[in-house]
């Protein structure tokens, strides 16, 4: 039987999972954002760095990707079936896609970093 190397790096899902969480992708103990979506420059219990990778466009593309498959479809449905309001519609509606973008971005932003970091790779800011 094979023993584990507790110094090797997580499984990509390990490390998915952990960044979902806002953890540290090597760790999974300390903070990935020490802010809404300020990264860390390292992490405070294992001392991984990870401050120079970037994230940029994709955490925002990927909420907005999965915010629309959320809201559009059960739109759509209740359109069909009730015809509500369209000012009811348009406040409710727009309501629920602020409150899913704002929980979701930062979990994806974590994902998006915790993806390079298990890729390795590297950011355009390393020095």
């Amino acid at each position: 039987m094979a023993m584990l190397d507790r110094n090797a790096p997580p499984y990509l899902s390990a490390a998915l999972w952990r960044g979902l969480k806002g953890r540290c992708p090597s760790c999974g103990d300390g903070k990935l954002l020490h802010s809404y979506l300020s990264v860390t420059p390292h992490c405070p219990s294992c001392g991984e760095p990870y401050g120079h990778l970037r994230a940029d466009d994709m955490p925002p593309w990927l909420t907005v990707f999965v915010v629309a498959h959320l809201v559009i479809p059960p739109m759509l449905y209740l359109e069909q079936l009730y015809q509500p309001n369209v000012w009811a519609q348009a406040i409710g509606w727009s309501v629920l896609s602020l409150a899913l973008t704002l929980a979701l971005l930062p979990r994806a932003k974590g994902a998006v970093l915790a993806l390079m970091w298990s890729l390795k790779s590297e950011g355009t800011e390393r020095g």
